[in-house]
């Protein structure tokens, strides 16, 4: 299984906006990556300063989101779309759509489930539970 560090995910995203933007080709998950990135100009100029990037550190405390997180959820719920893994969730994301004008929309309300059963699995000790995970997403539709 394939678990990159911190500097690595971040290296990733300003590598890949890099590429973007110098029309360089990319691979398919940096087309996927550079699209949510797209979304995401108020991270632009972050990710044009890998070093600042991989300094930086994002607290709760200081009321920040973390770009790197953010990005890598929209990832994560991508794959997860593509494959509907966990089963079902490739129809409550395309509801959800509907729904909110927009995929970009519904995989924010879905990061905040995602977020929360991850949060709750750490807390508790256990793995993240796709049954929960998907019990809150169905309460968004």
């Amino acid at each position: 299984m394939f678990n990159p560090t911190r500097e690595e995910v971040r290296r990733f995203f300003c590598d890949t906006w890099k590429k973007k933007t110098e029309n360089h080709i990319l691979t398919s998950m940096e087309t996927l990556a550079s699209d949510w990135m797209a979304q995401h100009p108020e991270y632009h100029n972050l990710l044009t300063d890998p070093e600042g990037a991989v300094a930086q550190d994002y607290t709760p405390e200081r009321g920040e989101t973390n770009p790197f997180l953010h990005l890598s959820m929209h990832l994560s719920i991508s794959e997860q779309i593509s494959i509907d893994q966990p089963p079902g969730i490739k129809a409550i994301a395309e509801k959800l759509s509907k729904k909110l004008g927009s995929e970009h929309e519904a995989q924010h309300a879905m990061m905040e489930c995602l977020g929360q059963v991850m949060w709750e699995a750490q807390r508790e000790g256990q793995a993240l539970s796709p049954e929960k995970y998907l019990e809150a997403l169905k309460r968004l539709n």
